[in-house]
């Protein structure tokens, strides 16, 4: 990674033509490795290069049960289930809202 600029997530996914999710997704599953983001406050800033090379090389990152603990979880996704009567509600509570 040389003088590149590192971008938001948002902005990462605008670059591929994939929602925010898939990014998430792509991180967690090892697709997008650590070294291609730094975490800034709350936020992650990507570098679109690095991202690209890696997406493709081919094979994901092979996550170890360490690197699992280690990896940050960039978006946290509380799901609750409601019950009234005989109707159930799922509610998706995310912090992006």
């Amino acid at each position: 990674m040389s003088n590149e600029r590192f971008v938001p997530i948002e902005e990462l996914a605008k670059h591929f033509t994939v929602s925010v999710s898939t990014i998430r997704s792509w991180v967690r599953q090892g697709h997008i490795p650590a070294d291609t983001y730094i975490k800034v406050g709350n936020t992650y800033r990507f570098s679109v290069s690095s991202v690209a090379n890696a997406l493709t090389s081919g094979e994901p990152e092979p996550q170890t049960e360490s690197m699992v603990s280690e990896t940050p979880i960039l978006d946290e996704t509380y799901e609750e289930v409601v019950e009234v009567d005989d109707l159930q509600l799922n509610l998706d509570l995310d912090d992006d809202l």
